[in-house]
């Protein structure tokens, strides 16, 4: 597989992290509950990161999303039915806020596991409908709606209806 610029700047950017954090691969791979040949391979830029990946490796890492793609305005992380482009970040001593462009195809699940403690998200719906899910609680909005979710549980929203959704998702993460 050949490596791609921005796969390869992904997995040297996880594997300083990784290694700032004193992890080894093993134990990074077992925390994201991924394989270490995985790990290897988009540490090396080998393989393409996918936002599952990339999710999965940023809880044990204890960092934002925006992290992992070096807080580079433009970056896009994608999956089957699921685009993501990071249009902003802002860090302070107390938080770090992501702002991200979505698109999910109708019909499509995303599913994210707890980021660390303190995650709120929030998501403002362009275009579609979507219903979020979190700690056993469901809240659905359409066009022009907004919702808040504590995001250091499991959580996922669906694209319902037949249009795409498009939404706009601010994580705040303290720290």
């Amino acid at each position: 597989m050949a490596t791609s610029e921005p796969g390869a700047a992904v997995g040297a950017r996880v594997r300083a992290l990784r290694q700032e954090r004193g992890l080894s691969l093993s134990a990074l791979a077992a925390a994201a509950g991924i394989g270490k040949g995985s790990l290897s391979e988009l540490e090396t830029g080998r393989r393409n990161p996918t936002l599952d990946t990339l999710y999965a490796v940023a809880g044990p890492l204890r960092v934002p999303l925006a992290e992992l793609v070096d807080f580079r305005d433009g970056a896009e992380v994608s999956d089957d039915g699921f685009e993501t482009v990071l249009l902003h970040t802002e860090r302070s001593a107390t938080t770090t806020s992501e702002v991200w462009l979505l698109r999910v195809r109708a019909g499509v699940t995303r599913s994210s596991p707890a980021h660390q403690p303190g995650v709120v998200e929030q998501l403002v719906v362009l275009a579609g409908s979507v219903r979020v899910e979190h700690a056993g609680q469901v809240a659905e909005a359409g066009a022009g709606g907004h919702m808040v979710w504590p995001a250091d549980v499991p959580h996922a929203y669906t694209a319902t209806g037949e249009v795409d959704l498009r939404a706009v998702n601010v994580i705040v993460t303290p720290g």
